[in-house]
């Protein structure tokens, strides 16, 4: 739900389980309206905001869906990692163990992981479904056309928070624009990029290494 935006909870996905109208989520495209409006409970309301849930979660990004996919160790980060390594699950899904690791963040056991559930006849069978059903599985134009090496070999960490951008949002253009994340202040560590309210820990450590403290509009100057 979090990752699709798809307006459905456990119960409504347990009843229409028990009602044999899904099996898996791929399942969920297949819903028509006259299934739905006859259904004990329901009435048209509900299964017009349903299917127009479905139908919008077709333009959900890439790595949005990639993260959906519940592949072990593939958190939000991660999937925006992998589809800006491989901008289509084709390349993906053909990458080797070796390949995948060579990837700044992604260590051997998410490597094993993606490519054992990408490798697996009953995943790609699943994959393919949803592809055909019109879900996102490439990088869209505009994602592509933003990437850049701006901060290419640069490691930030992000503390605090921010008025233009989420954390989130700030990961994914640091990594968009060929930077680094890191979790904690290090020697390795280039830049903080400081909002409101940053942690005292890493405020002190950052003064002790000498590291740089940015803003949101330095940040932002940066990647223009």
């Amino acid at each position: 739900r979090k990752a699709m935006n798809i307006t459905i909870g456990p119960e409504t996905i347990a009843f229409l389980y028990d009602k044999g109208l899904i099996r898996d989520a791929a399942d969920l495209y297949e819903l028509r309206f006259e299934d739905l409006a006859s259904l004990e409970r329901w009435g048209e309301t509900s299964a017009n905001n349903l299917l127009e849930s479905i139908r919008t979660s077709r333009s959900v990004p890439y790595e949005r869906v990639l993260f959906a996919l519940g592949i072990r160790y593939v958190g939000e980060t991660v999937a925006r990692t992998l589809a800006l390594a491989f901008p289509d699950i084709e390349r993906l899904a053909q990458a080797t163990v070796e390949q995948l690791t060579a990837v700044d963040e992604i260590g051997g056991r998410i490597a094993q992981s993606v490519y054992d559930y990408l490798r697996a006849p009953e995943h790609r069978a699943f994959v393919e479904r949803l592809h055909a059903h019109g879900l996102q599985f490439a990088l869209s134009a505009e994602a592509l056309a933003g990437k850049s090496d701006k901060l290419q070999g640069k490691t930030f960490v992000i503390s605090g928070t921010f008025a233009v951008h989420s954390r989130d949002e700030y990961k994914a253009l640091i990594l968009q624009h060929g930077g680094k994340n890191s979790g904690s202040v290090s020697k390795k560590t280039d830049y903080i990029l400081a909002g409101a309210n940053m942690g005292p820990a890493k405020l002190e450590k950052a003064s002790k290494l000498g590291i740089q403290l940015i803003d949101e509009e330095t940040f932002l100057k940066m990647v223009e």
